[in-house]
């Protein structure tokens, strides 16, 4: 029996940058589908910028039809100014999915690192390398679209072994997650 492909889009949120990347699954096999970054204008205003990420992930979900949608969590900053704007846009990209009747699913930068490089403490250049060679890609991709992938290839990771059991129960409610531990 053949798996169907499933297709994951991941977002890694940014107020001037929010990163997007497509991949397919089929089985344990990735292939990479679409990547880039949407970019808002440092001169708008703040509704304007979220209203940009709003309705461009928008038009990434209409026109590519995911059936998952992954977005990196936000971690607290030291300036909290930077802490709040981040969750906004972060907070545009999840509201574009769900009026799209869209899945979400969240991952915090660590799991995202530990699943695709095998620490979380790796620096930016290593996730780009690894998704780079997960993905069999000719060049590498910028940094917030390689992080996007990054976060579709935990989620496409997840859903295999032990990790699909987790995506299962943590959907139903079963089990709750602290930590990036399932309890």
């Amino acid at each position: 029996m053949t798996t169907p492909a499933r297709y994951i889009l991941g977002i890694d949120p940014g107020l001037r940058s929010t990163g997007f990347g497509l991949i397919e699954q089929t089985g344990n096999q990735l292939a990479y589908v679409a990547s880039g970054c949407i970019k808002t204008d440092d001169k708008g205003t703040l509704p304007e910028r979220l209203k940009t990420i709003a309705e461009d992930v928008q038009s990434i979900i209409k026109q590519h039809k995911p059936d998952d949608v992954v977005v990196e969590k936000v971690f607290v900053n030291v300036n909290p100014q930077s802490t709040l704007l981040l969750g906004q846009a972060r907070g545009a990209a999840i509201t574009a999915a769900v009026l799209l009747d869209t899945p979400v699913h969240e991952y915090t930068a660590l799991q995202v690192k530990q699943a695709v490089v095998g620490h979380g403490k790796a620096a930016k250049e290593q996730v780009q390398e690894m998704v780079k060679r997960l993905l069999k890609l000719d060049t590498t991709p910028q940094a917030d679209a390689a992080d996007a992938l990054a976060t579709a290839i935990t989620h496409a990771h997840a859903r295999q072994g032990f990790g699909a059991l987790g995506v299962e129960l943590l959907a139903t409610r079963k089990v709750r997650q602290r930590g990036g531990r399932m309890m």
